[in-house]
């Protein structure tokens, strides 16, 4: 059997989550996101545990330190490994953040990198590279940033489409993002959306964040999703369509019921963007 691609909604598959999953998989969650660097090198119960959810389910490989906009040589020895898991694993879809989180070491962080052409031209072959490595396309998500890099030569979204085009990928559109970058930043969520290209967006995330100060939100994935970010979404459906849509949720982990019960929140948003044949 090929690789699944991803449908509806889903949920990170963190080992926290593990015990209860085994248990039961609430029945909104139609795929699951796993994080590469997590699960590689791992063997033993652990690596047989991660089966039985990879062979039943849909998932997607969603990168952390690949740093596509770094400095640093590209690491193809963990895009190998990438691949084979990906293949053993039978997983379609790869995505990584545009952003950098790494030089001589790891920074830890996800830094914005510099919107100029010159960044267009080096993330976009660095994209290609990566591409070419794992024999797929892959999707680039937009990252949350809070300083604005000395040299800018465009806005976000340019800098965006411009890399989309120049690598020939795939945008993994991250709507917590947007609306946490239009209040650090001052920009329209709404206008951003719409400037996406929509015949390149194949993934979506939605999740919570911290606000610090009325105009400072921190992109924490440790909070529930705000009606703001759900009207967001609404608008990115509208926009790209219902495409896979992954919840968020990294720290202060709720019970699992919980966290489906937003799940299914994604999951009614886009079942009312289903229309039925006329």
């Amino acid at each position: 059997m090929g690789p699944l691609n991803p449908h509806g909604a889903g949920l990170g598959l963190r080992r926290e989550l593990l015990n209860a999953l085994e248990v039961r998989v609430p029945s909104a969650i139609d795929f699951f996101e796993i994080a590469p660097e997590n699960w590689i090198d791992m063997g033993g119960a652990l690596a047989r545990r991660l089966r039985p959810f990879t062979e039943r389910y849909p998932c997607v490989c969603h990168g952390l330190s690949l740093s596509l906009g770094g400095p640093a040589a590209l690491d193809e020895i963990l895009l190998r490994k990438t691949k084979a898991f990906m293949d053993a694993h039978g997983i379609a879809l790869f995505t990584e953040h545009l952003s950098y989180c790494g030089d001589d070491g790891h920074l830890y962080d996800l830094l914005p990198i510099p919107f100029t052409d010159e960044a267009v031209t080096y993330v976009a072959a660095r994209i290609r590279r990566t591409q070419d490595i794992l024999e797929r396309k892959i999707a680039i998500e937009n990252a949350s940033f809070y300083v604005m890099a000395d040299i800018a030569e465009m806005d976000e979204a340019s800098f965006i489409n411009a890399v989309l085009e120049e690598a020939d990928c795939l945008l993994h559109l991250d709507v917590n993002n947007v609306y946490v970058n239009s209040v650090n930043h001052q920009f329209d969520a709404s206008a951003f959306i719409r400037a996406m290209p929509a015949q390149r967006v194949v993934y979506m995330h939605t999740a919570g964040h911290y606000q610090e100060a009325p105009d400072l939100l921190v992109d924490t994935h440790g909070a529930d999703v705000i009606e703001p970010v759900w009207a967001l979404l609404d608008e990115a459906y509208r926009h790209a369509g219902a495409l896979p849509t992954l919840l968020e949720r990294d720290f202060n982990i709720p019970p699992l019921d919980r966290l489906a019960g937003e799940v299914e929140r994604i999951a009614a948003l886009q079942r009312s963007h289903q229309h039925p044949p006329s």
